[in-house]
């Protein structure tokens, strides 16, 4: 569908995959709607293809044969209600894992990527979990913990805040009502949000986009299947998130990411 964009080197073709598969997860997490939506059973073959933008989109296959680039699974569309909807998500992930893979190693294969490089390759793509993963919920991270902040607010009180600045611009966070009381030395301790506690930054990912956690983003945890997210993932601003109480990812609600029914959860 792109086939005048021609990544050359290990590094290029990496960052190839990597937006193809952001669009790709996007599209069966976050836009899952419009996703299944577009995917109607009474049209033709239908693919779902990711591109480099991180972008995705519910086409026809290429007319040309054969194709400039592997073509990903052909008819996702007449499986839709024959099936249920998870299993058919996880069916389409599996499929959009296989292509990514292909494209990857056409790229490869057409300028002559050695066996090192080829490693290489695979070893940067294997160090990120896959759609699968992702739809599956086999990559549910744990909760961002910040050795530098302590949680905002207990869990009794069934809410939990940071502040979204760095701390060098920030040395006292100020709290909100409670806060001074229940931090505790160690922010471990409570693992820093209610979803688990992870111990490291590095395993934390997004449950739509699957990036890791980064100290300078904006993220939100989920209170149904306790997976965080970029806000801008899930289109939630930290301004938004100051009014939710309660907050459902789209996989648990069906939604795009909005909701009055939802609680925050704030990371820096």
């Amino acid at each position: 569908m792109d086939a005048q964009y021609n990544p050359r080197t290990v590094e290029e073709v990496f960052r190839d995959y990597k937006g193809r598969r952001n669009g790709l997860a996007r599209a069966l997490t976050v836009d899952v709607e419009d996703f299944f939506r577009q995917c109607d059973p009474e049209k033709e073959n239908l693919c779902l293809y990711g591109f480099p933008n991180e972008h995705w989109e519910v086409n026809l296959p290429a007319e040309e044969v054969p194709p400039e680039l592997p073509e990903p699974a052909l008819g996702i569309n007449f499986a839709r209600d024959g099936m249920q909807e998870k299993d058919w998500l996880s069916m389409v992930a599996v499929h959009s894992d296989a292509w990514l893979l292909s494209v990857a190693f056409y790229f490869g294969a057409r300028f002559g990527f050695d066996k090192n490089d080829r490693k290489r390759l695979f070893g940067m793509i294997n160090d990120l979990p896959t759609i699968f993963d992702v739809v599956s919920g086999k990559s549910k991270t744990k909760a961002p913990s910040n050795n530098n902040h302590s949680n905002s607010k207990s869990k009794s009180s069934n809410k939990m805040q940071k502040t979204s600045e760095p701390r060098a611009k920030q040395p006292k966070p100020q709290p909100k009502e409670e806060d001074r009381e229940d931090e505790a030395p160690d922010a471990g301790q409570d693992g820093g949000a209610i979803a688990g506690g992870g111990d490291e930054h590095g395993e934390t990912l997004c449950g739509a986009c699957g990036d890791n956690y980064g100290t300078d983003e904006f993220w939100i945890g989920c209170d149904m299947c306790e997976r965080w997210f970029h806000g801008k993932c899930v289109k939630i601003t930290p301004a938004k998130a100051e009014h939710i109480k309660q907050y459902k990812c789209p996989s648990c609600t069906g939604t795009n990411g909005s909701g009055s029914n939802k609680r925050a959860r704030l990371s820096s």
